[in-house]
């Protein structure tokens, strides 16, 4: 159990650096990819839900915990769940690849936007290193 609620607060750890890190991007760039973290615009039985602002920051945090909490248990058989190069990997691969999930919505950025998938796989990249980071350190 403690194990569990460890891999929680990392999940919520490392959705905090990621949104800040979107967020530092979009500061210091203007560049909108940031607003996927927080769309469902694309989920329909979610979407209805979509209007709330507090809706897209639980779907955030939901999706960082479960995400961190998942690869954990699914890294266990093959000996990688204290390896940080998995998170980094998986992260950046699956971020990288959902992000074409922007196609589906009108909300920017655009799926063809290319500086945007950019920022948006290299931010999921340091999401996976800092969830790999704080298992190596705290589990």
């Amino acid at each position: 159990m403690e194990t569990f609620l460890l891999l929680i607060l990392i999940g919520f750890i490392a959705g905090v650096v990621l949104a800040g890190v979107m967020k530092l991007v979009r500061f210091t760039t203007g560049n909108k990819a940031e607003i996927l973290l927080y769309n469902m615009d694309y989920i329909p039985f979610l979407k209805q839900w979509a209007h709330l602002p507090i809706t897209g920051l639980i779907f955030h945090y939901v999706t960082c915990i479960s995400s961190a909490v998942i690869l954990y248990y699914l890294l266990i058989p093959f000996n990688l769940e204290l390896a940080i190069w998995p998170y980094i990997y998986v992260f950046s691969l699956g971020g990288g690849i959902l992000y074409f999930l922007s196609a589906l919505t009108r909300t920017p950025p655009s799926h063809n936007d290319w500086i945007s998938w950019f920022n948006w796989t290299a931010s999921h990249s340091i999401f996976g290193f800092t969830v790999g980071v704080l298992l190596f350190w705290l589990i």
